[in-house]
């Protein structure tokens, strides 16, 4: 059965202004943030509460019909793009922040609220709510879980995954599944709170998700590092972790990047420096104070031509800010722009940001590099026009190189942006066949028909 054929079913759980079949509607969500080909879906569902989206998963899968859950459509990876002629299931109207519970430090929310929106009802309760990617400002925690997304945050306080206590999701059948909840510890069967994080919604459809919430650190230090010299930057950032330092956030920006974002954010970047370092230290204040010192007498040690420490929150947050406006400003250079997250271990920083340069000239393209650098997980941002189809084969040639020199530096493909449609072919060479195989069985047990977002990550 097409999903055209379910339409009236739909309308009789959702409503008819719930149900989007305009072809100007379905075209809307062919696509997400990855430079990928669009597929149109049959239709749009939006779902106004959690009843109604078990009742589409089950009439999906009763019928056959490949799903597809769209959080805002940040996606890098070609995760929330359909099956042409299949469904897509929208949870912006599933927004709720349920509760924050600042006895026991958690939350629960619907998979629809928006990132930033949390975290500044989180900050108003005075807790704090430590993953921030760089979409935050639309994306959703639904999304957020789905890909197991990063931030800037990410070097000191982790990712998604490590504040997920709990989910509550669909499976196939339209059965609610509960795994984990309000307590910091449980074992009570198995782990499918932690599948279903970075699943890319291949396995299940979220419906409740349990937080972890922290108290806010009580100070915190932002300093610009400027460098003439893009390799003694790098090799800063592995004598900061080697220090057994580990900042709140230790950023990279090249000249390129630096002089995009200073055009497009006007914030007072030193648009001749060769290289920016972006450091925070947070904690207790004097711990902070000490930690601050290190960084500066490391930076200095190792060719830092000056040292600019924030005066103030206002200041400090122009910075971040700026930062934050990296992928907007790069966007803006050239019709296509191909943002990756090939991610090294700490230590080859240097070597990845070296060989990056050496692909750019090879294959004669321009490539911004930004990234969290004190993780190893890096930006390369190629500014191309896929109109052209001698450079975009060059392109092509120029992203397989760059996934093959993170692996060969014990990386990985992937550091937050998810695997998805784009990175599915790359997968065995990071894994074996057997994982992608073993992947697939896990799938067809739980999927039987293979409906939920089909072809994302381990392929077809």
């Amino acid at each position: 059965m097409t999903a055209n054929a379910l339409i009236k079913d739909f309308q009789d759980i959702l409503g008819k202004d719930n149900v989007l079949v305009a072809e100007t509607d379905r075209y809307a969500y062919s696509y997400d943030s990855a430079v990928l080909d669009p597929a149109v879906p049959g239709v749009v569902v939006r779902p106004t509460d959690v009843s109604g989206l078990g009742k589409v998963v089950k009439l999906c899968n009763d019928a056959g019909a490949p799903l597809t859950v769209r959080g805002s459509g940040t996606n890098l990876s070609g995760g929330t793009i359909p099956k042409a002629g299949g469904v897509v299931v929208l949870t912006g109207a599933l927004n709720k922040i349920l509760e924050i519970n600042t006895e026991d430090l958690y939350a629960r929310v619907e998979p629809g609220v928006i990132t930033a929106k949390f975290a500044a009802a989180v900050q108003a309760k005075g807790l704090f709510y430590p993953p921030d990617p760089g979409s935050q400002a639309v994306s959703t925690l639904g999304g957020n879980v789905a890909e197991n997304a990063g931030g800037l945050r990410g070097l000191k306080y982790g990712v998604t995954k490590d504040y997920v206590m709990g989910v509550h999701f669909f499976d196939t059948d339209g059965e609610l599944i509960k795994a984990g909840g309000r307590t910091v510890k449980c074992v009570s069967g198995l782990n499918l709170a932690g599948l279903m994080v970075g699943s890319e919604g291949t396995l299940g459809v979220l419906s409740e998700i349990f937080l972890k919430l922290v108290p806010p650190p009580a100070a915190a230090k932002a300093m610009m590092a400027i460098f003439d010299d893009v390799e003694a930057a790098s090799r800063t950032v592995s004598a900061i972790i080697a220090a057994k330092i580990v900042p709140a956030t230790l950023e990279f920006l090249d000249n390129f990047t630096i002089r995009t974002v200073e055009e497009f954010s006007h914030a007072g970047l030193p648009v001749e420096a060769k290289a920016l370092l972006l450091i925070e230290v947070d904690g207790h204040p004097g711990m902070v104070e000490e930690d601050a010192a290190k960084v500066e007498e490391l930076c200095r040690a190792h060719g830092a031509k000056r040292i600019q420490v924030a005066k103030d929150a206002a200041e400090r947050n122009k910075v971040w800010e700026a930062r934050r406006a990296a992928l907007s400003a790069l966007a803006r250079v050239s019709p296509t722009t191909v943002l990756e997250d090939a991610t090294v271990p700490r230590s080859k920083v240097p070597d990845m940001i070296k060989a990056l340069d050496g692909i750019a000239a090879k294959y004669k393209l321009t490539i911004g590099t930004f990234g969290h650098a004190g993780d190893g997980n890096l930006h390369p941002t190629i500014l191309t026009d896929k109109r052209n189809t001698e450079e975009w084969h060059r392109v092509e040639e120029a992203v397989t190189e760059i996934f093959d020199v993170a692996l060969s530096l014990g990386g990985t493909l992937s550091g937050e942006h998810g695997i998805g449609l784009a990175k599915a072919k790359y997968l065995e060479k990071e894994t074996t066949r057997g994982t992608i195989l073993y992947s697939r069985r896990l799938k067809k047990a739980l999927d039987p028909k293979g409906i939920l977002n089909p072809g994302k990550i381990m392929g077809e």
